[in-house]
C-alpha cells in the first residue's frame, strides 16, 4: 500500500475515473485502503503481481499528513507485526524497546488502534469490499 497526501498524488499512481473520484474525494483521508488499476508510475515490485493494481490510502492521521506533505511523494505503508506476533504492535514504548536500534527513526504519535482498514475494490468500475475494517464501507457502495 502506498499512503498518499492527497488525492492529486494518488492520481498519479493509479487510474481514477470520475465515478472513483467521487467516491475518493467524499471519503478521503480516512480509514480506507482502495484498491485501483495502477498506472506507469508505480514500481513493478510494488504492484501486484497478476493484475497491475495497487493499494492506495489517503490517512487522515495529522503525523503521516505532516510526513506525506514534507516528503512531497507517497510512503509504503504496512502494519507493524512483528514475528511470532498475531496483532501489530500499538504501544510506542513497546515499538521503541524492539525496534529502537534497528530502525533510523520512531515517531511517537502515542497510542495507536490495532484494527485494519477497509479495504475497497474499484479495479472493475463496480466498488467490491475485500476487508471490513474501522472504516464504514456502505458510503462506497453505489
Amino acid at each position: 500500500t502506498l499512503a498518499c497526501r492527497d488525492l492529486s498524488q494518488l492520481g498519479l499512481f493509479a487510474k481514477v475515473d470520475t465515478v472513483a473520484f467521487r467516491l475518493l474525494k467524499t471519503h478521503l483521508p480516512g480509514p480506507y485502503t482502495i484498491i485501483l488499476n495502477a498506472t506507469r508510475e508505480v514500481p513493478r515490485m510494488l504492484l501486484h503481481p497478476k493484475r497491475r493494481t495497487i493499494g492506495l490510502r489517503v490517512p487522515a492521521q495529522p503525523i503521516a499528513q505532516a510526513l506525506l506533505a514534507e516528503l512531497g511523494e507517497p510512503l509504503m505503508s504496512v502494519s507493524l507485526i512483528l514475528p511470532g506476533e498475531s496483532e501489530p504492535m500499538s504501544d510506542p514504548y513497546e515499538m521503541r524497546d524492539a525496534l529502537e536500534h534497528q530502525v533510523d527513526l520512531i515517531i511517537d504519535g502515542g497510542y495507536g488502534g490495532v484494527e485494519a482498514s477497509t479495504v475497497i475494490s474499484l479495479v472493475d468500475g463496480e466498488p467490491e469490499v475485500l476487508r471490513v475494517g474501522c472504516g464504514d464501507p456502505q458510503p462506497f457502495m453505489v
